[in-house]
Order: structure tokens, then sequence, then C-alpha cells
């Protein structure tokens, strides 16, 4: 078999477009999934030790407050308005949806019951999440992807500052407490909007609502809420925090890692919302409505 010799200075044959898709493809699906456990390997290794040193720093007194509080009223600022602008049109759709199903059943009395519980359980903390990923996290992500490209946290770290305790730390603990107080608002408006509009839109009476509501909806139910925003919280800090920790490539590399940080957060979300209702269904069923 005769092989043809390349003269030299002749350029290297050119690769057709699918043969460059399907060359990409190969190589993506052959580096993702070990990229993908390294990326979960060090947002579990970064979270566990982010608690465990807000659980020292707090005991012996070396927690920075100022960063904390400087930090969870930017979130509060950042994603107050987004929620409540979100929280309320959400509540209502809800609220129409289970009106209507209601009033096909002939069960219209338990409208307030059923979209009261859907935004506690559901609504108010999914709502709340997400937001903060793409508002807070984001941010986040940039700031310290920013400082990441600028060599800043290299700086503090020969310095012998740690950028665990001085930047992570105070963000995840600023992160959990707004997530859980923007889910108590959340959960007010939710039952706000549900009440106007069950009442004023579809007919309702205000006595069966309120009623309803109350009869169904319990403190657990508000509990898992609050777990859940906790929980949530702490996805977004993690997640955020380790993008921008290891951004690289430049400018382009923190566009790149901001965008990953709020995909990566928002999926993680809507999985561990799936595992946190089917947990509590399981270990606390209802029998009867």
């Amino acid at each position: 078999m005769k092989t043809e010799a390349m003269t030299p200075g002749t350029p290297p044959p050119q690769l057709s477009s699918v043969d460059e898709i399907t060359g990409w493809t190969r190589g993506y699906v052959r580096r993702h999934p070990v990229a993908a456990l390294r990326t979960v390997g060090r947002q579990v290794v970064l979270g566990g030790k982010a608690f465990r040193y807000l659980g020292v720093d707090i005991a012996t007194g070396r927690f920075p407050f100022a960063e904390f509080v400087q930090q969870a009223t930017f979130m509060i600022k950042t994603s107050s308005v987004p929620t409540v602008a979100v929280a309320l049109p959400i509540s209502a759709t809800l609220s129409i949806q289970f009106g209507l199903l209601a009033g096909q059943v002939g069960a219209t009395s338990l409208a307030g019951a059923a979209s009261g519980l859907a935004v506690i359980r559901q609504s108010a903390p999914l709502v709340t999440a997400m937001l903060l990923a793409a508002a807070v996290g984001s941010a986040i992500c940039a700031d310290l992807g920013a400082r990441t490209i600028r060599d800043e946290t290299d700086a503090m770290e020969v310095m012998g500052v740690s950028v665990l305790r001085r930047l992570v730390v105070p963000r995840l603990a600023a992160c959990v407490l707004v997530a859980m107080g923007m889910t108590g608002v959340s959960c007010f408006i939710g039952f706000l909007a549900g009440y106007l509009f069950n009442v004023y839109v579809q007919g309702g009476t205000p006595g069966s609502f309120l009623a309803t509501f109350s009869s169904f909806a319990t403190a657990g139910d508000l509990y898992l809420a609050m777990v859940k925003s906790s929980v949530f919280g702490a996805i977004v800090a993690v997640v955020a925090c380790e993008k921008g920790l290891s951004t690289r490539g430049g400018p382009g590399g923190v566009a790149n890692a901001v965008n990953a940080a709020v995909v990566a957060s928002i999926i993680l979300l809507m999985v561990v919302n799936v595992a946190f209702t089917e947990l509590y269904t399981i270990l606390f069923p209802r029998t009867t409505l």
C-alpha cells in the first residue's frame, strides 16, 4: 500500500465541519463527566470547610461581622424587589388555577387551602432561591472571579489571610439568612395575592378562604419552607463562591463562570427541591385533606 509523502510546506488537510463537530462532541463526552465530578468535589469540600469555619469563627469571636452585614445588606437590596415582583404573579396564577380546578370538582371552599399550601411548600422557597441564584449568586461569582483573575486572592493567601474565612464564610452566612427572610416575605406576599384574587376576582368568600387555609396549613409546612430556604441559600452561596474562586481566562472567564454558576445553582435547586418534597411526603404523610 502506497502512502503519499507530505512535502515540506504543504498545509495539513482541512477537516470538514461535520468532522470537527463530531470530534468536539466525542471529546466533550469524554471530558465532561470527569470535569463535573471534580467540580462537585470542589464544591463539597468548599462547603464543608466553610460551615466548619463558620461555627469555629462564631464560637471564637473571629467571625467578620462587618463583612457579613455588608453582604447581607447588598443581598437584600438586590433580591427584595425582584422576589416580590415574581412572587405576586406566580401566587396569583396558582390561585386562579386552583380556583378553577376546585370549581370544576365542586370544592370551591378548598381553594384557599390548596393555593396556600402550594405557596408555602413550593412557590415561596423555590422562587426566592431562584432569584437569589440569578441576582445574588451572579454578583458573588463576578466579585470573587474578578478578585481571582487580578490575583487578589493569591495575594491574600500569601499575606496569611484565609480567603475562605474572609470572603466565603460571611457570604455563606448572609445568603442563608437572607434566603430564610425572603422566603417569609414570599409566603406573606403569596398568601395575600391568593386571598385578593380568590375574593375579589373569583368571587370567593373571605371566611371560607381563611378557614380552609388555617385548617390545612400547619406549622410543619412553614418549618419545611424555612429548612428548604436555608439549604437553598447555602447551595447558591457555595456554588457561586466555588465558581468565582476557580475562574480562569481573564474577563471572558469571569463571564463564563457567572453563567455556569447560575445554571448549576438552578439545576441543583430543582433536584434538591424534588428530594425535599418527596422526603417530607414520606416522613409526614397526610391521610386526609
